[in-house]
């Protein structure tokens, strides 16, 4: 397989870059990722994701588009609102990127169909704002040997970081949270967020999928990445493995 002339013109700006190359390019277009939440953090990974040159893109997402959302979810418009998100990011990215295909999930993922919805993925983007929505993606993930990326977002500061359980030394979204499903949750409409401060972790997010696919640069799996607009400061921190894990301790040591 070779890239076409028009891909290589899409896409010379990674091509000229060596950490990436031709040979990465066509790991993207080969590429399978599942988005969980089409929302603050999905909707601009979304973007940037079929931007490069992702094969096929999994929306995962049984929310409709309402007028709140517009002030941090850029991949919708005015017109959109009322249309389920999948639809209508599944539209903008073929505005975007007609090449990418778009896989369309419109389900509130759960324990019960975690594994089917993410099925076929070689990376899993989590942006969701519920926690035990992100703890049946991450067992879902781990299960399946598929590395996670997952963001979180609130008011002014965002959070950052890729699991690989399975593997020696790396661990997985239990380790560095435990297992609380019934922890309080504050939703964005009751704390609030900045909208551009979504978009900085969306495209973080999107960011580290590339990596994942592609392999550019430092392993990131097993760091936490901190972002605070207030103070204007990024901070990143180790998470070790958890060897009492009881979802991946000790099992790949």
């Amino acid at each position: 397989m070779t890239l076409s002339d028009a891909e290589l013109e899409r896409y010379a700006r990674h091509i000229v870059l060596r950490e990436v190359g031709g040979a990465g390019q066509m790991k993207l277009r080969a590429a399978r990722v599942a988005v969980v939440g089409a929302g603050g953090i999905g909707s601009p990974a979304i973007q940037y994701l079929a931007a490069a040159g992702v094969g096929e893109l999994i929306l995962i997402d049984d929310d409709r588009v309402d007028l709140s959302n517009l002030q941090r979810q850029t991949i919708f418009g005015g017109d959109d609102v009322g249309t389920p998100k999948v639809a209508a990011a599944a539209a903008a990215v073929m505005r975007l990127n007609p090449a990418v295909r778009v896989t369309r999930r419109s389900a509130r993922l759960d324990a019960g169909n975690a594994a089917d919805l993410i099925a076929g993925a070689d990376v899993v983007l989590d942006g969701t704002d519920s926690f035990t929505v992100r703890l049946a993606v991450a067992d879902a993930a781990l299960t399946a040997r598929v590395p996670l990326v997952s963001a979180a977002v609130a008011q002014f500061e965002g959070q950052l970081a890729v699991f690989r359980g399975w593997e020696p030394g790396k661990p997985c979204y239990r380790c560095f949270v435990g297992d609380d499903p019934d922890r309080p949750e504050t939703s964005c409409a009751e704390a609030g967020v900045l909208g551009a401060m979504a978009g900085v972790m969306g495209t973080l997010a999107a960011l580290e999928v590339l990596r994942a696919i592609t392999g550019f640069g430092e392993d990131s799996a097993g760091k936490l990445l901190l972002v605070d607009a207030l103070a204007f400061r990024f901070r990143t921190i180790g998470l070790p493995k958890d060897p009492g894990c009881p979802e991946c301790g000790g099992a790949a040591d």
